[in-house]
């Protein structure tokens, strides 16, 4: 298996930016150039398929699937925060409002809210002392306003939020 992970960094449609695409064309040839006995799959990922160059899907065989995660509804924002929590702890946090505040955001914007409470739990604790770090609501909340604050909309938009994605 080759992943070619952000794909559109090098395969972004040919009439974008006319000239040379040496790495485009390095992918093509691979992609149509492996013999029909070699058992070799390609992975690529993006988020940017609207600007894909579509000679990567004009050939039969070159795309065999294709395949959308979409961005994690309550549910899943709600699981990320367990998943992405780790060993941190929580205080006894009511979710609920950081999750409804959180519609529409990507995984990565999940983390990157809880390293930013983390850090400003750490900011709190004694460094003499041997209590754990131990995030409390105030953190969440004031990590939720950071990032959702207009001045980290360049932030929102490389952690994927589409809201703030340029048109």
């Amino acid at each position: 298996m080759i992943v070619v992970e952000d794909v559109d960094l090098i395969a972004e449609g040919r009439g974008m930016f006319p000239g040379q695409h040496p790495l485009l064309f390095q992918l093509l040839n691979e992609m149509d150039g492996l013999g029909e006995d070699a058992d070799v799959a390609f992975l690529l990922t993006t988020n940017r398929a609207d600007v894909l160059e579509p000679a990567l899907a004009a050939r039969p065989g070159r795309v065999d699937q294709a395949v959308e995660i979409p961005l994690p509804d309550a549910d899943g924002r709600r699981r990320l925060i367990e998943l992405y929590r780790g060993q941190l702890e929580l205080e006894e946090i009511d979710l609920d409002p950081v999750v409804a505040r959180t519609e529409g955001v990507t995984a990565s914007f999940i983390k990157e809210l809880l390293r930013r409470a983390a850090l400003l739990a750490a900011d709190t604790v004694d460094p003499n002392g041997d209590e754990p770090l131990t995030v409390r609501s105030s953190d969440l909340d004031e990590a939720v306003n950071e990032l959702l604050a207009e001045k980290n909309r360049l932030t929102r938009i490389l952690l994927g939020n589409p809201a703030d994605s340029p048109t």
